[in-house]
């Protein structure tokens, strides 16, 4: 099966070397294709066409089997602290000949978070997915304008789940937790109850009311 996504991750470890030695030892079970370490340098662990053991349980689009379908990347990052300039670099690059290669859309470059929301988290809140955005290497958001979000016979998390769905969130999770899961994506600085901003990143234009 040829990758279809690109699942990013952190590795939650304090150093590339850690993270490394851990992704290499096959009693461990867990692997991802590539690493970027803090200071930009890059390791390949298993070839994009193989399988590797780095997505686990979760769902995007209905398809639950991610390991089959996906290209893993490990950035080093204990999950607390920006991404350095260096290695985003490293990242920009990879993703643009990746997505080449394999024919892979903006929209199918996903964090751990969005296929597994509520048992995974990263890239967390910390990633720069605007920046990605920019450059064509993530799914743009349009600014909310010309249209009414709200639709007074829908309840807003009905309208969350229907963008949602749209988007390729389809783990079966509750509403808290898709919700915390979008604005780890889209508004990670959000708290509290759903707003009309919570629903402007997800809004596809033919599904504006």
């Amino acid at each position: 099966m040829s990758p279809s996504l690109i699942v990013l991750h952190y590795t939650a470890m304090q150093s590339a070397p850690a993270a490394l030695a851990r992704l290499c030892d096959p009693q461990v079970e867990v692997s991802a294709h590539y690493l970027i370490g803090r200071d930009g340098r890059l390791w390949q662990m298993v070839p994009e066409a193989q399988r590797a053991w780095h997505a686990g349980a979760g769902s995007w689009c209905g398809q639950e089997d991610i390991n089959s379908r996906s290209i893993g990347i490990e950035l080093d990052n204990a999950g607390n602290h920006p991404f350095s300039e260096p290695q985003m670099a490293v990242l920009e690059e990879l993703l643009g000949q990746i997505m080449a290669r394999w024919a892979i859309p903006p929209e199918a470059i996903i964090g751990h978070s969005d296929m597994a929301p509520g048992r995974k988290i990263d890239p967390g809140s910390r990633f720069d997915w605007q920046r990605l955005a920019n450059l064509g290497l993530a799914r743009a958001v349009a600014p909310a304008s010309g249209g009414n979000l709200f639709d007074p016979e829908t309840s807003p998390v009905e309208l969350l789940r229907r963008y949602a769905q749209d988007l390729g969130y389809t783990a079966e999770v509750d509403d808290m937790v898709l919700l915390s899961a979008l604005r780890l994506r889209y508004r990670p600085w959000a708290r509290g109850e759903i707003t009309v901003e919570d629903l402007a990143p997800l809004a596809q234009s033919d599904l504006w009311f």
